[in-house]
C-alpha cells in the first residue's frame, strides 16, 4: 500500500520485540526492579505467532544459570524443567553403518551436560522444550504487570532523528495485489522511550539496525547454521530420560560441517535433529535429505524404530560468536539473543546467553529511566554491564571454534578447539571472513546428489514434514519473500547454481516449474514458509529478503 494511512498510537516506556527467552527475560526483569522499586513502569511485547512458542525451536539441553538469576525460586513456581540429563554420549560416523564413540576424556568441557565442574554453578542440566520454558515465562511476565501482544508482526522500525522511537506493526487484512481488503486495519504505531529487538536468528528488522547504524564495522560477518528438528513418541522400552546424545561426520561430507543431536526428553518422547552449518559448498546439497537419510544410521535408529514422529520444525541459528557479535547498542534501543548472535555454538546452546542478555539490557534500561533519561540516548552501560557478564566471558573463550572448524575440518579443527578450551581459550584467535552465501560453488564444479527415497518410517518427505510444523499463512495476502531482481532466479541462480533455493528450503518453498511454453519459472509457495530465514541468508546473489507476513501466520510448534 502507497498511500498514506491513519494510525492509532500507543506509548510505553518499552517495547520489546519477540517472546523468546531474550525479550520475555528483559520483560520480567525489567517489572521486578519496577515492582521494587516501587515505580510504575509500562512494558510491552510483541509477538509475530499466534501464540508465545508457537515459532520457537531450539534443540534443547537447557542450562539454567540465567533462569536462577532471574527466578531463583523456579522449581517451586513449576518451571517446565522436569527432565535432568543423566548421560552423554558422543560420536564420530564414519559411513553408513560404522561410528566411533568418543571416550569421555576426550570431549570438549564444553560439551559435557553432566555432572563436572559446570561454570553455571549448577551441574543439572535439562532437556527441555523451548517453546514451553517461553510460555511459562509468559506467564511469569504478565503476573508481573507485562502486556504482551501474540499475533502481531513488528514490520519496521520507527526511526527520528536517527533515533529508535519504537517500532510499526504490519498492516493486517491487505491482499495479494496490495490493495486493503474488507477486512483491512491498519497497524499501530507503538512508541517507547526504548526499544529492544529479541527476534531471533537474521532478525529482519535487526538486520536493517546493523546496516542503518553500522553496528557491525569491524567484525566478521554473522554466520549461521540452520536447525531441523523432530519430535518422536517412542515405546517405553526404548526410552531413557536424560539421555543426551551429539555426534559428526557422515552424512555431511568434508567440505560440509555440523553436527546432530539426539535428547530423551519427558513424556515417552525423543527429539532428533541436525545443525548444518551454512557455509557449504556444494549447491546440490539438502540440508533436509541429509537430516531424513541421517536417521537412518544405527546409533540413532535404534531410538526411533517403532517410534511415531509427530512435530517438525527448521530454524536458522547465529553461530559467529564474539569475533561476529555486533555492536548490540544504539540510540533508543539495544539488538539481544539471537538478534544479536548471542549463542555460545560450543555448547550448541544459546537459551541462556540469549536470556542473559536480556536482564543485562533490563537493568541498563530501567537504570536509565529510573534516572529521568527520555531521551532515547545510547545506552554505552550496557556494553559495560554485558562484557562484564559470564555470558560474554563465555563467548570470549570460545571466539575461535567456528572459524576452527570452517578452516581445519571437523576432527583437527575439533582438536584445535579441544587444546583452546585447556588453555582457557588462550590460543591465537581465527577468523572467518567469508559470508557463508559466498561460499557456494558453482553447479559445474560440484557433483549432484542422489538422496534415497524416504522410507515413511524413519525419513519422510517436505509435504508431510510441512503438515507436521502446523503452517498456515493467509493465501491472499503479499508475498512476504521479496525478490529484488525477479528475474535472477531463472536467468542467474538456474544455470549458475542449479538454483539451490529448491534445495536449501526445508519445507519446498521454492520450486522452479515449466510454464505452458516450457520454460522455467521461479514459483514462491509463501504458504509453506516456517519462518527459518535460511534463503535469506544463503541465495548466493542476496536476492531474497524475508519480511515479516501478516501476524499470526507461520508454523505452530507445540512444545518444540
Amino acid at each position: 500500500m502507497t498511500e498514506q494511512v491513519e494510525r492509532d498510537s500507543m506509548e510505553f516506556d518499552v517495547v520489546i520485540v519477540g517472546a523468546g527467552p531474550a525479550g520475555l527475560s528483559a520483560a520480567c526483569r525489567l517489572m521486578q526492579q519496577a515492582n521494587e522499586a516501587e515505580q510504575e513502569l509500562t512494558v510491552c511485547v510483541v509477538e509475530k505467532g499466534s501464540e508465545v512458542g508457537a515459532h520457537i525451536l531450539s534443540g534443547a539441553v537447557f542450562e539454567p544459570r540465567a533462569l536462577q538469576e532471574l527466578f531463583p525460586d523456579w522449581e517451586e513456581r513449576g518451571a517446565p524443567l522436569t527432565t535432568p540429563a543423566v548421560r552423554d554420549e558422543l560420536y564420530l560416523l564414519k559411513d553408513a553403518e560404522k561410528a566411533q564413540k568418543l571416550p569421555n576424556a576426550l570431549v570438549p568441557k564444553t560439551m559435557h551436560n553432566t555432572g563436572g565442574d559446570l561454570t553455571s554453578g549448577d551441574s543439572r542440566r535439562y532437556v527441555i522444550s523451548a517453546g514451553n520454558l517461553c510460555r511459562w515465562l509468559a506467564e511469569q511476565a504478565e503476573a508481573l504487570g507485562v502486556e504482551i501482544f501474540p499475533g502481531f508482526a513488528a514490520q519496521e522500525a520507527i526511526v527520528e532523528d536517527e533515533v529508535v522511537k519504537g517500532i510499526l506493526i504490519g498492516d493486517m487484512g491487505v491482499g495479494a495485489d496490495g490493495q486493503p481488503k474488507d477486512s483491512y486495519m491498519p497497524g499501530m504505531e507503538l512508541r517507547a522511550k526504548y526499544t529492544l529487538f529479541a527476534e531471533g536468528a537474521r532478525g529482519h528488522i535487526g538486520k536493517r539496525l546493523i546496516e542503518r547504524f553500522d553496528l557491525a564495522a569491524g567484525k566478521d560477518p554473522q554466520h549461521y547454521g540452520i536447525g531441523l528438528k523432530e519430535l518422536w513418541d517412542v515405546p517405553a522400552d526404548k526410552h531413557e530420560p536424560g539421555l543426551v546424545l551429539h555426534g559428526s561426520g557422515w552424512p555431511l561430507d568434508k567440505h560440509t560441517h555440523g553436527g546432530w543431536f539426539l535428547y530423551h526428553a519427558e513424556n515417552a518422547q525423543v527429539v532428533v535433529g541436525l545443525i548444518m552449518d551454512l557455509s557449504y559448498q556444494n549447491p546440490y546439497l539438502s540440508p533436509f535429505d541429509e537430516f531424513q537419510r541421517m536417521k537412518h544410521h544405527p546409533v540413532l535408529a535404534r531410538h526411533l524404530e517403532g517410534g511415531a514422529r509427530v512435530a517438525y520444525g527448521a530454524r536458522a541459528i547465529a553461530k559467529g560468536g564474539l569475533n561476529c557479535l555486533p555492536k548490540m547498542t544504539f540510540p533508543g534501543g539495544l539488538l539481544i539473543g539471537c538478534d544479536a548472535g548471542t549463542l555460545n555454538f560450543a555448547k550448541i546452546k544459546g537459551l541462556h546467553t540469549a536470556m542473559k542478555s536480556g536482564l543485562v539490557a533490563a537493568e541498563s534500561v530501567f537504570e536509565a529511566i529510573a534516572a529521568g533519561d527520555e531521551s532515547g540516548r545510547e545506552l554505552t552501560a550496557f556494553t559495560d554491564r554485558w562484557q562484564a557478564s559470564w555470558a560474554y566471558k563465555e563467548l570470549d573463550e570460545t571466539r575461535s571454534f567456528g572459524p576452527a572448524i570452517h578452516k581445519y575440518g571437523t576432527v583437527v579443527g575439533g582438536a584445535y578447539n579441544f587444546l583452546d578450551q585447556l588453555v582457557g581459550g588462550k590460543l591465537p584467535t581465527l577468523h572467518d571472513t567469508v559470508p557463508d552465501h559466498a561460499a557456494l560453488k558453482k553447479a559445474a564444479e560440484c557433483e549432484k546428489i542422489d538422496y534415497p527415497k524416504p522410507d515413511g518410517k524413519l525419513s519422510f518427505d517436505k509435504p508431510s514434514s510441512v503438515f507436521l510444523s502446523n503452517t498456515n499463512h493467509e493465501e491472499d495476502q503479499p508475498c512476504h519473500l521479496r525478490l529484488a531482481d525477479p528475474d535472477l532466479p531463472i536467468r542467474d541462480n538456474l544455470p549458475d547454481y542449479a538454483e539451490p533455493a529448491q534445495r536449501y528450503c526445508p519445507v519446498g518453498v521454492y520450486e522452479v516449474v515449466e510454464d505452458e511454453d516450457g520454460k522455467p519459472q521461479f514459483q514462491i509457495n509463501f504458504q509453506n514458509c516456517i519462518h527459518c530465514k535460511t534463503c535469506d541468508i544463503k541465495d548466493p546473489a542476496q536476492n531474497i529478503t524475508w519480511v515479516a507476513p501478516e501476524g499470526g501466520g507461520g508454523p505452530n510448534y507445540p512444545n518444540m
